[in-house]
C-alpha cells in the first residue's frame, strides 16, 4: 500500500489500500488457499474485514489463518516505557490491544512486565505517545513516508513468531488483531497463542484498570465503525 504524508490519517489511505489489499487477496485466495494471510497495509482496522470478506467470497476463509499485524504498536510501547523507566528494552513486554489507529491503540500499561507504575498526567501522556507515535514519525519525515525500519522490524517479529508455531515451537504469544468474540468488534487485537494451524487460542483482555476500561469502550465505538467501513467495501468490491 501507499504511506501517509503530513495531514493524513491512516483512514485517508482507505480508498488506494482497500483495492490493492482486495486484489492481493483474491490472488492469494487463488493461488494458495490455505495460506497464512498476515496484513500490515493502512488502514488495519478496515483492510483486515476487507480480507476476511474476499476470503469468504473465495470459499476459503479461515479466521485462525488471518492476522492484522499491530505488532508495532507492541514495539513502541516496550520502546517508551523502558525509556521512561531505564529498564532494558528487550525484557520489557507491554500487550496493547484493540486496533491500529489512533484512539483504537490500547497499550495495557497495568499488565506490563515487568510491573511499572505512572502518575495519571504521566499515564495519559504515555498512552497518547504511542497512540500517535506513527504520526509522529510521518511530521518527522516531512513528507518523505511514514514508518519504514520500525515497521519491518515489526512484521519480521510476528511473522517469524507464527513461523517458528507453524513449525512447532510452544508458547508463542503475539497481540494480532484477529476475527473475535471479546468485545462487540467482530475483529479485536489481543495477545493470541500462535500454533501449527495459526490461531490455537484467544487469550482476551485479562484484568485491566477502571482507566483502561474507559479507553476500551472509545476504541470498540471507533472500531466498530472501522470495521463497518471495510465490510461495505468488500461487499462492493469488483476486481479491476
Amino acid at each position: 500500500g501507499v504511506p501517509r504524508k503530513p495531514g493524513m490519517t491512516r483512514d485517508d489511505l482507505f480508498n488506494t489500500n482497500a483495492s490493492i489489499v482486495a486484489n492481493l487477496i483474491k490472488a492469494g485466495a487463488q493461488a494458495c488457499p490455505e495460506a497464512m494471510f498476515c496484513i500490515i497495509t493502512n488502514p488495519v482496522n478496515s483492510t483486515v474485514p476487507i480480507a476476511a470478506e474476499i476470503l469468504k467470497k473465495e470459499g476459503v476463509y479461515n479466521p485462525a489463518r488471518l492476522f492484522g499485524v499491530t505488532t508495532l504498536d507492541v514495539v513502541r510501547s516496550n520502546a517508551f516505557i523502558a525509556e521512561a523507566k531505564g529498564l532494558d528494552v528487550s525484557h520489557v513486554e507491554v500487550p496493547v490491544i484493540g486496533g491500529h489507529a489512533g484512539i483504537t491503540i490500547l497499550p495495557i500499561l497495568s499488565q506490563s512486565k515487568p510491573s511499572v507504575t505512572f502518575e495519571q498526567s504521566e499515564l495519559e501522556a504515555m498512552i497518547r505517545r504511542i497512540q500517535n507515535a506513527g504520526t509522529e514519525v510521518v511530521d518527522a519525515k516531512a513528507g518523505a513516508g511514514s514508518a519504514t525500519l520500525s515497521m519491518a522490524y515489526a512484521a519480521a517479529r510476528f511473522v517469524n513468531s507464527l513461523i517458528s508455531a507453524m513449525n512447532g515451537k510452544n508458547g508463542v504469544v503475539e497481540c494480532s488483531f484477529v476475527e473475535s468474540n471479546v468485545t462487540k468488534a467482530p475483529f479485536f487485537s489481543t495477545p493470541v497463542l500462535l500454533g501449527p494451524s495459526g490461531v490455537k487460542e484467544n487469550y482476551g483482555i485479562g484484568q485491566i484498570s477502571d482507566f483502561e476500561k474507559k479507553l476500551l469502550g472509545e476504541a470498540v465505538a471507533e472500531l466498530l465503525i472501522n470495521i463497518k467501513k471495510g465490510q461495505e467495501f468488500a461487499k462492493n468490491y469488483t476486481p479491476k
